[in-house]
């Protein structure tokens, strides 16, 4: 199975120079934890609800601050057309719990995230890739 058989298709972004308050309600009425950031037809970070929380929240800033501020700029992505098993496998070493997909002509077409792999797979798979991501430790830091 392919990634691009999982993956959900319908996938919102946000601009680097929206302000985090705006992200943060477009996260709420897609119901997302996470969100491409993109701009100029390119994939330039992730904002996720924790880079929020702590980078933004934790360091007092105000629900003015871009975006780009906060953002995760080291974003890992798989491409649509990858085996799943090998892209969950690579999830829970990298402990992440969605990537943004791509097209090889690196243009963004999805989100695929280890719920889309249970839901369509067989959930031993995501499972593999959950275990790795509840590990402790790892390389993430919050320091932007």
């Amino acid at each position: 199975m392919r990634v691009r058989d999982a993956m959900t298709r319908d996938v919102q972004t946000v601009s680097p120079d929206q302000s985090i308050a705006e992200a943060a309600r477009i996260m709420a009425d897609i119901d997302a934890g996470a969100v491409p950031v993109g701009e100029n037809d390119r994939l330039v970070g992730m904002l996720t609800d924790r880079d929020i929380a702590i980078r933004a929240v934790a360091g007092r800033k105000s629900p003015d601050t871009k975006v780009r501020a906060v953002m995760t700029r080291d974003v890992k992505y798989c491409f649509d057309d990858e085996d799943i098993e090998h892209v969950a496998a690579n999830m829970g070493d990298i402990q992440v719990r969605r990537l943004p997909v791509m097209n090889r002509e690196k243009r963004l077409v999805g989100i695929v995230s280890l719920g889309d792999i249970a839901l369509t797979h067989v959930p031993e798979v995501a499972g593999t890739g959950l275990a790795g991501v509840s590990e402790p430790g790892g390389q993430h830091t919050q320091t932007g």
